[in-house]
């Protein structure tokens, strides 16, 4: 992975290492149910065991998203949502703690605006980077180029599916960390982590990334401490959107201490 540039993923799941445990990677959609809860549940995060934060944008066509998401980032969008209260999100969180706040995104949003520009508004609001689910390296020319000049971490994906030349590929051009997808498929939360994952962090390993976190299907304190044992971080959506829902910022704030509790590995 190139780490050229200061990475605030790596520097966050790297204290978590240190401290014997998995980092936890919490996300949510910008802007629902409104701007301000995000900022404020994304502080709950930050304040109850979350090392790293990730910030969705709202897109009308969530191809990976699976319904609790999707009517999330509906909603979001119905209510007046716009890309650029993304840079007000991070900047809240940001500005109040001291945890890596990632953007989630979908491409085209960051091509609407222009590459350069959502990098330079990125950088400036103290975000650490993007993950880019539609993304892949081979058509990331220009973004190779704003996330070096910016600072920002490249985060990709791998999936079960990934030859041994891909994973090599993806893992060069990562920063930050490599987003394994535990199971093919939309996000949601499942009740069983899928067996592929512990083989895909050790094959995305093996071609070379230092940092590999696990995410889609993760949904509770037991699919964290299962992931834990073996990915250097866990990543948790549905089960916050869910939570934010239902309980609003209390309810992300006490999930998130829930699931920090598993992340302790036992050997530790």
């Amino acid at each position: 992975m190139t780490e050229q540039t200061a990475s605030k993923s790596a520097a966050a799941i790297d204290r978590a290492r240190d401290a014997g445990r998995s980092a936890l990677v919490c996300y949510l959609p910008a802007g629902y149910p409104d701007v301000q809860a995000t900022i404020d549940a994304g502080i709950a995060m930050a304040k109850n065991g979350a090392d790293l934060i990730e910030i969705g944008i709202p897109y009308s066509d969530p191809v990976m998203d699976g319904p609790v998401i999707q009517a999330a980032t509906t909603e979001a969008i119905a209510n007046g949502f716009r890309v650029e209260s993304v840079f007000d999100v991070v900047a809240g969180i940001t500005a109040a703690t001291d945890v890596a706040v990632l953007v989630m995104t979908y491409w085209n949003p960051v091509v609407r605006m222009g590459v350069d520009e959502f990098s330079r508004r990125l950088a400036e609001a103290g975000g650490a980077g993007l993950i880019t689910p539609d993304l892949i390296p081979d058509e990331a020319s220009e973004w190779f180029a704003a996330s070096d000049k910016y600072g920002l971490d490249r985060v990709f994906l791998v999936a079960p599916s990934s030859t041994p030349e891909r994973l090599a590929m993806t893992v060069k051009a990562s920063r930050g960390f490599v987003y394994a997808v535990s199971i093919m498929g939309v996000t949601g939360t499942r009740q069983a982590v899928s067996s592929s994952a512990e083989k895909l962090v050790a094959d995305t390993h093996a071609a070379g990334a230092e940092r590999v976190c696990v995410g889609l299907g993760v949904s509770n304190a037991s699919h964290v401490r299962e992931i834990a044992a073996y990915a250097d971080g866990v990543i948790v959506g549905t089960a916050l959107v869910a939570a934010i829902r239902d309980g609003g910022v209390p309810a992300v704030a006490d999930l998130t201490r829930d699931l920090s509790a598993g992340l302790v590995r036992e050997e530790a």
